[in-house]
């Protein structure tokens, strides 16, 4: 089997939207350094600043 890791030693980052720390999830794995929001909800509430820049 493989080594178990706990989700304390997981990368975390803020969320742009709500300011909370989330952390990393497989599903992330390929684009982590993309995902800027922790949920749908907070990327579908994002203010206007937090959009991606022009």
């Amino acid at each position: 089997m493989g080594k178990m890791i706990r989700k304390a030693d997981l990368p975390q980052k803020p969320c742009a939207a709500c300011g909370r720390p989330f952390a990393w999830r497989k599903k992330w794995e390929r684009v982590w350094d993309e995902v800027r929001f922790c949920s749908d909800r907070c990327r579908a509430d994002r203010p206007k600043s937090a959009g991606k820049p022009r």
